[in-house]
């Protein structure tokens, strides 16, 4: 039988702070800290700017910055588990001579286990686990009627039961829409470029992410619609959105052509550096961050680019004269000629034709030429169509899609960050020369998982079961003896992840049982219903319009921009003090009244054991430990009993194992 786990109380909510400071203090002026510099001939380039530290390994050495977020990271995950009061049993028991099936997600984690001398962190137990693939796979904590029902069956396949059931909701939709809204940067206006799609076309694309999240539709499908479609009108056909956040002012056609190409490959690739390459050759330039990138010129860059020459992005006026739809013709106006060359304004350095080149004559024009095989357009094919082909039956596509997702469900990728592909560094069987090394961190694993993905159609929800069945995923955030920093790509154990903004708005609303309704200027005054969970939104800016106090709420829990601002992990002062005092959680902690909280309201007719235990379960998912029993009672038996039970929920929503999914 298991036995309870007791671990120290460590400061509750200032411990979140504190964690989150670790954190960010790290990527303060990285540069300046350790005396680190990367000498280029091209210092305008941004990915030598503040970013630098992403993309290069020499920034990731032991008394690097990367190397202090690690160690932050290790810490984060040791405080905020030792801050679990208590972790109630009902875990299996583990062992660690166990077999795993050949080509499965354990075999090659635990032969690295073996390998490495690591002893993993043992299976974490069923409260966790429910609470855990609730929260990841649909964004919302699991009710309390589920968790006791989940403890209490003995199956061997409960949680095998769990991933489906879970996959199957509709709140699985919202977070993945949610998810690959952020993705492929779906919002009204991006700041770094003023591209407006308008809250129509916004719209558009929300609903066409969230109609192929919802009908299954595979993955290489998605980026195939997105990359290829044409048509007159981004508020009509979503897809049409995704190319036009591509567009970039102040230059020629080829800024634009070259935008979207970058983002292509980003996005589907995880090859941030192409974008790069579009500005001049790797030699001199990528040498320090990657070997397929040193080896790779700008003119093959243009060939890529190319893919894009016919495709024109335009946006119309309606009969006010004012901004209105966009379009995505091919071979219209001045858009049926290749790649052309020597430009010399814009955002990118000029484009030089060869020596003795003259305007109109072949050598003027850059045919497209996929970059990995050399592949062409087919007689006949679209060029974009062509791209897509080329693209999505692409091994790469498939081996950045389920990093991407790994990343999502591990807190880090195999190849981290996951889009920063090295594609001379990816094979097991041909390793690179030294110095350099593989990059994945499992390459074997990386290139199994996205065989399994291609074999299973790939089907999103197919990777994500494979991933949340295997042992490696339901290991304990929790570790008995010294954690060594040096195993984190490893995966021994469970990193800790603060909650996405929007699943800490829906938590409090639902273990509360008072949901708010938001209407969104835009959006629900466009024909869609009043919004209830903050996972339905669609966008991460502007929302929700009728309610300062939650949209202050979850700008503080960092969503980000869906441009120049990436969603973030990072702690902060107004995090805590979001918790402690924002209306939108105040409100929540009403007894009486018409706006009273259904959980306060609907059992203080309970005995006080029976209450806190309701209340521990429906906030953390789980049953308190004796001493927080014992102090709750005694709280809640002074002359105030209504005002100690709100506070007794204020303290739960500011517990680190409310924030934090461990």
């Amino acid at each position: 039988m298991n036995k309870p786990r007791w671990v120290p109380v460590v400061g509750g909510l200032g411990l979140l702070v504190f964690a989150g400071l670790l954190v960010s203090r790290a990527d303060d002026n990285p540069a300046s800290q350790d005396g680190e510099q990367l000498t280029v001939s091209h210092p305008e380039c941004s990915y030598f700017g503040a970013e630098r530290e992403r993309f290069t390994p020499a920034m990731r050495t032991a008394g690097g910055p990367a190397a202090r977020r690690l160690r932050a990271l290790s810490d984060t995950t040791e405080q905020v588990t030792r801050a679990m009061v208590y972790i109630p049993p009902g875990g299996p028991t583990h062992t660690f001579d166990q077999t795993h099936q050949a080509g499965s997600i354990d075999s090659y984690i635990f032969a690295d286990f073996k390998t490495n001398g690591i002893t993993p962190a043992p299976i974490t137990t069923d409260w966790e686990f429910i609470r855990r693939a609730t929260l990841d796979l649909t964004g919302r904590i699991p009710a309390p009627d589920r968790v006791l029902a989940f403890v209490a069956d003995t199956a061997p396949d409960k949680r095998a039961r769990l991933v489906d059931e879970l996959l199957a909701a509709p709140e699985w939709v919202d977070k993945w829409t949610m998810y690959f809204g952020d993705l492929l940067q779906n919002t009204v206006t991006k700041p770094s470029t003023n591209v407006n799609r308008l809250a129509l076309g916004r719209n558009a694309f929300y609903q066409w992410i969230h109609d192929s999240m919802a009908a299954g539709k595979p993955y290489n499908q998605m980026a195939a619609e997105l990359i290829a479609t044409a048509g007159a009108n981004s508020f009509q056909d979503g897809r049409i959105n995704w190319l036009v956040g591509g567009v970039v002012g102040g230059g020629p056609a080829q800024d634009i052509t070259d935008q979207m190409t970058a983002n292509v490959f980003d996005t589907f690739l995880g090859i941030a550096h192409v974008n790069c390459l579009l500005c001049h050759n790797g030699r001199g330039h990528l040498d320090a961050l990657s070997l397929w990138g040193s080896r790779t010129t700008r003119f093959q860059a243009w060939q890529l680019a190319s893919f894009i020459s016919h495709t024109q992005a335009q946006q119309t006026r309606d009969a006010g004269n004012a901004l209105s739809f966009w379009s995505l013709q091919d071979r219209t106006g001045g858009f049926t000629l290749d790649y052309a060359l020597n430009t010399t304004t814009g955002n990118r350095p000029a484009r030089v034709a060869p020596g003795g080149c003259k305007v109109g004559q072949p050598c003027w024009y850059v045919p497209p030429q996929y970059i990995f095989n050399g592949n062409s357009p087919n007689a006949g094919e679209g060029y974009r169509a062509a791209l897509a082909r080329n693209v999505t039956n692409d091994f790469q596509f498939a081996r950045a899609a389920v990093n991407y997702m790994w990343a999502q469900f591990f807190g880090r990728g195999m190849v981290d960050p996951p889009d920063t592909f090295d594609p001379a560094r990816l094979d097991p069987n041909n390793p690179p020369p030294a110095p350099w090394t593989l990059q994945p961190s499992n390459a074997k694993l990386l290139n199994a998982l996205a065989t399994h993905f291609v074999e299973g159609g790939y089907n999103v929800k197919s990777l994500m079961r494979e991933i949340a069945n295997s042992q490696t995923y339901q290991l304990s955030s929790h570790y008995d003896g010294p954690w060594n920093a040096a195993w984190e790509p490893f995966f021994a154990r469970k990193f800790v992840r603060r909650l996405w903004s929007e699943e800490l708005h829906d938590a409090v609303a639902q273990s509360s049982g008072a949901f708010p309704s938001y209407t969104m200027t835009g959006f629900t005054d466009q024909g869609y219903a009043p919004v209830s969970y903050a996972m339905r939104l669609p966008d991460v800016v502007g929302g929700p319009t009728s309610d300062a106090n939650a949209r202050t709420f979850l700008d503080s829990f960092l969503r980000g921009n869906r441009d120049d601002q990436p969603r973030k992990q990072d702690g902060s002062i107004l995090q805590a003090l979001g918790l402690m005092n924002n209306p939108f959680v105040e409100a929540r902690l009403q007894a009486n009244g018409a706006n009273a909280s259904p959980l306060i309201a609907k059992n203080l007719g309970q005995s006080n054991t029976d209450l806190v235990n309701t209340l521990y379960l429906n906030v953390l998912s789980r049953y308190p430990a004796a001493d927080e029993m014992a102090k709750s009672v005694a709280a809640l038996s002074g002359a105030n009993r209504t005002q100690a039970v709100q506070d007794l929920v204020w303290s739960l929503y500011n517990k680190v194992d409310f924030v934090f999914n461990y």
